[in-house]
């Protein structure tokens, strides 16, 4: 028994560590369309969803019982404390490899399924496959993220056709709409809210999951104990305080430039998914949610370019990360059969060695606040990325044709200035006529300067295709550039 408690000790610390990994693993998922925008500053954006993810994991606790009480067989671990506990820990040791990993590559993977592959490959090789609820795992798990992303994303596109459609005679103004930053900061506030409702619970569950096993809490309560829901809103929210920063540059730029009518419509589908979801006990990835959204609302703006080949990476990584974690967690359970209670010694150390050997890696190339957006000046307003569309041939040609009246008529007013000049310069005489004058010859040498000047910004203008975007910030919105 007190090797069994040990063990559970061992647990909860590493379901915490979980918690924490997981807090900045999905940080991005909140806050990196308002920082991408410069609706909210790098650090303010992080607080402002640290506090939130501590709310939000007091009010709810379907997803827990999810965890607890629907991926496992209770059923089947029963009176096995001394087998089902090491495997609950070598599962956790594949779900925070597998975050460390994606963290270091900056993929927005889903920590909700590295956390259940873990699980599921740990226990399969501890108790064998009856002790997986494969229904509970297709229901809640496996559907949910398979129509979840393409359902934020739909959403995300139609709120931001509809966001771009009302606002229409705003199309002229620089960065898009930039009154939806202030939305914004109320959108990425329910996303962060809602992912403590959802991603929260799931560390919960895991830590009911081993008092359970061990006969500290009864399988008929499906609520956490409240000194387990405190410890785990802390750690998660601490752990997003620190802030993905690599994970917040691949969303909030790497997947397609983001405006704040964008942004905004993203938010907002992201927080709806996850608050429906949590409702109703699914627990759901929010980072395929959030991710799905971003590239919504990237196909609903016209102008814009979803990085295809970012998100073939970033889909690879969601199907590679259930198995991956499972493989993890499994060769950890082989590990703690082959060793026993040794085994679970072992296993801590190598997971030790691995979480540091990633840290120290991601060491060499550091993503901080500082350089994680390098597109949003320290104003924390978002200056123009270099990906924007170019203007199109009509708008290039009637700049072109301005640059060359605008020369045209500085020249002629050079010309006529110069004229009367001379011609006053002919005909003085002594007094006011000479000051006259002199006048005269300098308001022509400044009409010719300005002559000049208009015929080198016409050169330059023909010389560029990108002519829109040397006397104007250019926001994609090639109709309204157009008519104005």
């Amino acid at each position: 028994m007190e090797t069994a408690a040990l063990i559970v000790v061992l647990v909860i610390l590493l379901a915490l560590f979980f918690d924490f990994t997981n807090g900045f693993h999905d940080t991005a998922n909140a806050m990196a369309t308002p920082i991408a925008t410069g609706a909210l500053k790098p650090k303010t954006a992080v607080l402002l969803a640290a506090c939130l993810n501590l709310v939000g994991a007091f009010l709810s606790t379907e997803v827990s019982q999810t965890v607890s009480h629907g991926i496992i067989n209770e059923e089947s671990i029963s009176g096995q404390a001394e087998i089902f506990l090491p495997m609950i820990f070598a599962g956790l040791i594949g779900a925070i490899t597998w975050n460390m990993l994606t963290w270091l590559l900056g993929l927005p993977s889903s920590s909700s399924h590295a956390l259940f592959g873990g699980l599921i490959g740990a226990t399969v090789v501890g108790v064998g496959f009856a002790g997986i609820n494969f229904g509970a795992v297709l229901s809640k798990v496996i559907l949910p993220a398979l129509i979840a992303p393409v359902t934020a994303g739909l959403i995300a596109f139609a709120a931001t056709k509809v966001a771009y459609g009302i606002t229409r005679r705003y199309d002229g103004r620089p960065d898009g709409r930039s009154g939806f930053r202030w939305g914004q900061i109320f959108t990425s506030s329910m996303v962060a809210l809602a992912h403590g409702t959802n991603d929260a619970q799931k560390t919960m569950g895991v830590i009911t999951l081993a008092l359970i096993t061990v006969g500290w809490q009864s399988s008929s309560q499906a609520d956490p104990h409240l000194w387990v829901i405190v410890a785990c809103a802390v750690t998660i929210a601490l752990g997003t305080y620190l802030g993905g920063w690599r994970i917040i540059r691949t969303l909030g730029k790497g997947l397609t430039e983001v405006k704040p009518a964008q942004g905004f419509a993203a938010e907002s589908s992201t927080a709806a998914t996850i608050l429906a979801s949590s409702a109703f006990g699914f627990a759901l990835s929010t980072t395929q949610v959030a991710s799905g959204s971003v590239i919504g609302s990237g196909l609903g703006r016209r102008g814009s370019t979803v990085r295809w080949a970012t998100a073939g990476r970033i889909a690879i990584g969601w199907l590679l990360t259930l198995p991956a974690a499972g493989a993890v967690g499994a060769v950890a359970a082989v590990i703690v059969v082959w060793l026993g209670t040794a085994g679970v010694i072992v296993d801590a150390i190598l997971a030790l060695v691995v979480i540091v050997g990633l840290y120290l890696r991601s060491r060499k190339n550091a993503v901080t606040h500082a350089n994680a957006m390098s597109d949003v000046a320290e104003s924390g307003l978002a200056v123009e990325l270099p990906e924007n569309p170019g203007p199109t041939r009509r708008t290039t040609r009637i700049e072109l044709a301005r640059a060359q009246a605008r020369a045209e008529r500085k020249a002629a007013e050079a010309e006529k200035a110069a004229k009367r000049a001379k011609k006053l310069e002919k005909s003085v005489g002594k007094g006011p006529e000479v000051k006259a004058a002199r006048k005269a010859a300098e308001r022509a040498a400044r009409k010719l300067a300005e002559a000049e000047v208009a015929a080198q910004e016409w050169e330059r203008l023909g010389a560029s295709r990108r002519a829109r975007a040397e006397l104007a910030e250019w926001d994609g919105t090639t109709e309204g550039e157009e008519k104005r």
